[in-house]
């Protein structure tokens, strides 16, 4: 299937309703009454707030003047570019991957080093999820499909030991990215937390030929509250980005405005599936193609 069809059906639950509220308002005119129902349509979509109050100025502003494509106009110009997912410089780059138990982390690991390694970039992974052991053992056998390479330890206890020593082989190899798996944690544990701080300050102090970058992998069916985790992670170490998972047709779809307007998390990739090419650049106009079901303009 091509993107523009996954990401489309992807979207399917969401655009339904979406285009709907839409197809009201267009039909009986914009009155209170339509535009209280494309309101509650748009939050239940989980959009946020703030940006469906800015979807109804739209509205009201162009009423039948071409008002879907304004919308679609609108939702664009929030969104950020995102330069094809493109995160390297010219130094190195040391990728860590966060988030709670359950969001597909590990599987997004393994899809960020084949896309990485799809741009002809040396790619490295390191396995610093030391609580659970089966995240280690499924990172390397999705190394070895990958033919990339993998530190990890399978007898320390200290996340951030085996990501020195991960760092440290990473440079004397001359790798162009490194891509970090770390343990999943809940952002109310606050000791997990406060190691994750340390791991990104390891990064950061020991290793400053890198470039350290975060993202999050959010769980796309859960809508607010990825919100919250995005929002509890994010005021413990810096969020370059979020991966979007589990876009399965389930997922509401709108949770990517309030995460950049609230938090300033930009989506840089969905994942959409369990292969490894499952995993897309995310695209502003594609969404919003997908979200309100009307090519962008």
């Amino acid at each position: 299937m091509a993107l523009i069809g996954k990401i489309f059906q992807a979207l399917r639950r969401t655009r339904k309703s979406v285009s709907k509220a839409f197809d009201t308002v267009i039909q009986r005119k914009v009155s209170p009454e339509s535009l209280e129902e494309l309101e509650n349509t748009l939050i239940s979509a989980d959009m946020g707030f703030v940006t469906v109050q800015a979807i109804l100025k739209v509205v009201e502003k162009h009423r039948m003047n071409n008002l879907i494509h304004k919308v679609s106009d609108y939702l664009i110009s929030i969104l950020p570019q995102n330069n094809n997912g493109e995160i390297l410089h010219k130094k190195p780059t040391a990728l860590m991957v966060v988030g709670v138990n359950g969001t597909g982390k590990t599987t997004s690991v393994a899809k960020l080093a084949q896309y990485y390694k799809s741009l002809g970039k040396k790619v490295l992974l390191i396995g610093a999820d030391t609580y659970r052991a089966a995240a280690v053992e499924q990172l390397k056998i999705w190394a070895n499909r990958l033919d990339v390479k993998i530190i990890y330890n399978e007898k320390s206890q200290q996340p951030s030991a085996v990501l020195f020593d991960g760092l440290s082989a990473a440079q004397n190899r001359s790798m162009d990215m490194v891509i970090i798996d770390t343990a999943g944690r809940l952002h109310t544990y606050k000791n997990l937390m406060r190691e994750l701080e340390k791991m990104y300050l390891v990064a950061e102090s020991r290793f400053p030929n890198f470039n350290i970058h975060s993202l999050i992998t959010l769980d796309a069916s859960l809508g607010q509250n990825s919100l919250i985790q995005a929002r509890e992670f994010s005021d413990r170490v810096q969020m370059d980005g979020a991966i979007l998972t589990k876009m399965d047709g389930t997922a509401k779809g709108g949770i990517i405005f309030p995460l950049y307007k609230e938090l300033g998390i930009p989506v840089k990739f969905i994942g959409v599936g369990e292969d490894l090419d499952d995993l897309y650049v995310f695209n502003r106009q594609e969404y919003i193609q997908g979200l309100l079901g009307i090519p962008a303009s």
